[in-house]
Order: C-alpha cells, then structure tokens, then sequence
C-alpha cells in the first residue's frame, strides 16, 4: 500500500502517518525500487491503534509507552490515570457551568460589570456605590479590583474584600468615595502643582484607615493585596515605591492624578499609629 492507501483505510491524513514515523510510533516500511513506501497490514494494524489512543485521550508520549510495553501492563496503568484525569476535568466542567450559571443570572438581571465577568461577592461590592456618574476614575477603580480578584490568591482576595466592606461601612463613605472620583477627574489636565491635588489627596487619605497602611509601604505586599484603599486611586499606589508593576500603574494617570495618590500615601503614613 502507498502512503494515501494506508491513511484512507484507517481514517487519519498521510501527514499524520508521516508525524507518526517521524516520533517513532509507526514503523517505517520497506521502499520499492521507485523509492515509494510500501505499507503492509502490519502498518495499519498499528496505525489503527495509535487512532484508537489518541480518541481515547491518550497522548502521543502514553501512545508510545504503550506500543512499546509487550505485556499491556502500560496500557492498564496509562488508562486509569487518564479516566481520573476525565473525572478531574469533569468536576472542573460543573465548577465552571456552575460559574458561568451565575453569571448568566447578573447578567439577565442587568449585575454584570462593564468589566466582564468577575465574583458574585465582587459584584455585590460594586454595587455598594451605588449609580456611579459617568467617570473615568471610577472605570479606573473597577477594573483595578477585576485585575486584583483575578491575579490574588483565594486568602488575598478574601482580605482585599473584608477591608474594602469595612471601609464603606463607616457612614458617608459611598459619597465621599464619588467626591474622590470627581476630584481626581478633574485633575486629568492639570500640573502635578495645582492646589486641587492636595484637596483630593485629602479626601482620598479620608477614605482609609491609618492602620491598614504597614509600616513598610516600600515592599510589594499592599500592592499584591491591594485592600489598602478604595481601588486603582489608592490601593494599588499603598505598595512598592518601585518596580514596573508601580511604574507602570503610575504612569496610566494623568501627572496630576499620580501626585494626588503620593500625597495621599505620605498623609497616611504620617497618620499612622
């Protein structure tokens, strides 16, 4: 048989015949004097078989622990371990369909953010504000909680959260919060020396707790966290004075902006007990 024989017979491609020689799965059969390969049954014996595995799950390193192992030992062992790694996947499935089913409900009911899909308890504190006025800086903020709930570890993402809550729990908090929004809005056009920065920076500074800000804010352990403050306008700023992370955080606001949140870490940090 040519090459296009064998692959028709079995149902693969004679590309995939060709993989296969090429990783040592498929013998490699005798040419003819034209130079052309001649397949034998034996060929498509163990071709259908490499096809049988890989629909299996099996992937092309089991596939050749197993053609390699006489006595079929291999085979038992490499099929149990891929029946528990189906069952994890299974599980994994209903996690996420139990997710997305959620996030279909808040999504009907007009809950989902702008910023897409984040946790239920996340969604729950967004709506603490309230109806936010159109503002880049609370855009800002959103997002910057979406990337912290995202990059955090399951511990972080519960402090982060618990601090936030404790925060908006003390009275005003909600209408202070959208004073800061529209402070720091106001100063996207302005130098970093405008009398307005250190008005902002005051409320912002208003806004949390001296004693969630540690000692060290020279270290990456508040920006990790980011619970030390009302989001992208202070709580991500309370972590590394350096790194790209903090460059990089510092540089999407205007030159106003990223003085206002300065000043709001040394007021905090002169406050501190």
């Amino acid at each position: 048989m040519r090459i296009g024989e064998l692959a028709a017979a079995v149902g693969v491609t004679p590309r995939a015949v060709r993989h296969y020689h090429h990783l040592g799965l498929l013998p490699e059969p005798e040419r003819r004097p034209n130079g052309y390969r001649d397949y034998t049954l034996r060929h498509a014996v163990v071709l259908a078989r490499i096809r049988r595995l890989t629909e299996l799950g099996l992937g092309l390193a089991e596939v050749r622990d197993v053609l390699t192992d006489d006595a079929g030992r291999e085979l038992v062992e490499v099929l149990g371990e891929l029946d528990e790694d189906l069952a994890r996947q299974e599980s994994a499935i209903r996690e996420r369909r139990d997710r997305l089913r959620v996030l279909m409900e808040d999504a009907r009911a007009g809950r989902l953010p702008a910023e897409g899909p984040v946790s239920s308890e996340l969604v729950a504190f967004f709506g603490r504000f309230g109806p936010v006025p159109e503002s880049p800086m609370a855009a800002k903020d959103r997002e910057m909680f979406a990337l912290l709930e995202t990059t955090a570890t399951p511990e972080v993402r519960a402090e982060m959260l618990a601090g936030l809550e404790s925060m908006m729990a003390v009275p005003g908090a909600v209408e202070r919060v959208h004073e800061a929004y529209a402070l720091l809005d106001a100063l996207a056009d302005a130098e970093p020396d405008d009398p307005r920065v250190t008005k902002a920076a005051r409320v912002l500074a208003g806004l949390i707790p001296p004693d969630m800000i540690p000692p060290d804010t020279n270290t990456n352990t508040n920006l990790d966290k980011g619970a030390n403050g009302t989001g992208t306008s202070t709580g991500a700023g309370t972590g590394a004075s350096t790194g790209s992370f903090l460059r990089a955080f510092y540089s999407d606001f205007a030159p106003a902006q990223a003085e206002a949140i300065r000043r709001t870490l040394r007021i905090l940090r002169e406050d501190r007990p």
